[in-house]
């Protein structure tokens, strides 16, 4: 026993001063306290507003996530990789003209087919903010890029205090909706607070990090498409990869929407939200973190198999007892912390808990992949990941009738894929 202490507390030691851990912690300390506001105001906003707003609002989220992977092509993901700012730079420029035209071209395609949308979806209460859709995606991308650019950085510390100063302003404003609860009100200031939060990133990236002139002057006579050629990977199979998971993400809302109304969309969507919790905690810190670092390290030909391993084991150790708390008291802790009209979406959390868990910890896994070079082959596996749970998601709606069952069969399909994913990746590190 006394010979273990002092290993121990070296061991500890060595841990905290690991940059890659300081560096998880500051961003998860961001993420930590915008979930921490989110979480605190929640049992009052869910009060406030009822399920029928949140399924409005799950609704409209669902449609904007699925067309945020096409808006910028993919590429805000490949800011962090060039070696050079003047590359990463001509990325970054890349990714904003294409959020601006593919946003606009997302504006004309609703104007003329609003009604065909808002039939699909199931979203006939949204139809006055469809037009909002291509705004809400605009700002979510710019706020990607800007903060792909404060990773490559290691500007990690900006990135968390905005991170919070995001959430208080958002749900502070969703509170004083107790005045006149609405779906719209919370799509409106939803959107606004993301513009905010856009412009914020933006302002501080262009103070801490200065462009020389001389790096002005080459980018300038830097060819954009040899860079958009060079990471020609990233619109051919990531930004369909991440479309694709994006449409199996958000397919249960629509779903729901469709078949069983808003009500019970607005269900799914606080469990969704809630599960999430540690994905958006620690799993987006992990990702931020650990991308930049695995670059580096396979710049300098380190072991990634260990580095990636380490990692996943390292997430699987801090999420198992809190989704395996929600898996056994599910509706029990909805009731209590939401109230008790919420008791069903601890129901659907029971069984997205364990999708979730495979969700949080493959971060590193899809980290590695720019780096491994298998983007083609991530596209490949998402399409059969999607399938599968499309599949577990229209038995239970059609053949069981149930939409438990629904939720139940969709998580399964979802953990199976993540732990295959997980193990062909690895497989690739070697």
């Amino acid at each position: 026993m006394n010979s273990f202490s002092p290993l121990s507390r070296i061991g500890l030691n060595r841990l905290w001063h690991s940059r890659f851990v300081r560096n998880v912690v500051t961003v998860a300390s961001g993420a930590f306290g915008a979930q921490v506001i989110t979480m605190a105001f929640a049992p009052f906003i869910t009060r406030v507003y009822g399920p029928e707003a949140f399924g409005l609002l799950g609704t409209f989220m669902a449609i904007v996530t699925v067309a945020i992977p096409i808006a910028a092509f993919g590429y805000p993901i490949a800011i962090v990789l060039p070696k050079e700012d003047r590359d990463a730079l001509v990325l970054v420029r890349i990714s904003v003209y294409l959020s601006i035209l593919v946003s606009l071209l997302t504006a004309a395609l609703i104007w003329a087919g609003g009604n065909s949308i808002v039939s699909i979806f199931g979203a006939q209460p949204i139809r006055d903010y469809l037009l909002m859709i291509p705004l809400a995606m605009l700002f979510a991308n710019w706020v990607q890029i800007a903060q792909q650019w404060l990773i490559r950085k290691k500007s990690f510390s900006v990135v968390a205090r905005n991170a919070v100063g995001h959430s208080l302003i958002l749900n502070t404003a969703k509170s004083l909706g107790y005045m006149h609860p609405s779906a719209a009100l919370l799509i409106t200031l939803t959107i606004l607070s993301n513009a905010l939060h856009t412009a914020t990133l933006f302002l501080k990236a262009r103070k801490l990090h200065k462009v020389e002139r001389p790096v002005k002057d080459q980018i300038q006579h830097t060819v954009l498409m040899e860079i958009i050629i060079k990471y020609k990977d990233f619109p051919l199979y990531r930004a369909p990869q991440n479309f694709i998971n994006a449409v199996s993400q958000s397919f249960p809302v629509f779903m729901l929407a469709a078949l069983f109304g808003p009500v019970a969309a607005g269900f799914y969507t606080l469990a969704n939200m809630v599960m999430g919790v540690p994905s958006n905690l620690v799993g987006k810190a992990v990702n931020d973190v650990f991308y930049p670092k695995i670059v580096e390290a396979n710049h300098c030909g380190e072991n990634l198999h260990r580095q990636i391993m380490n990692a996943t084991i390292m997430l699987l150790g801090i999420s198992a007892v809190p989704f395996g708390l929600v898996a056994l008291f599910g509706p029990w802790l909805f009731g209590a912390v939401f109230g008790s009209s919420w008791t069903t979406s601890g129901d659907y959390a029971r069984w997205l808990a364990l999708f979730f868990l495979f969700n949080f910890i493959n971060k590193p896994a899809v980290a590695a992949v720019p780096v491994l070079g298998i983007q083609r082959g991530l596209l490949f596996y998402e399409l059969l990941s999607t399938g599968s749970k499309l599949l577990g998601l229209f038995i239970g709606f059609y053949w069981l009738n149930s939409e438990l069952w629904a939720i139940a069969l969709f998580s399964v399909a979802g953990a199976t894929a993540y732990i295959a994913m997980i193990i062909w990746i690895l497989h690739r590190a070697k």
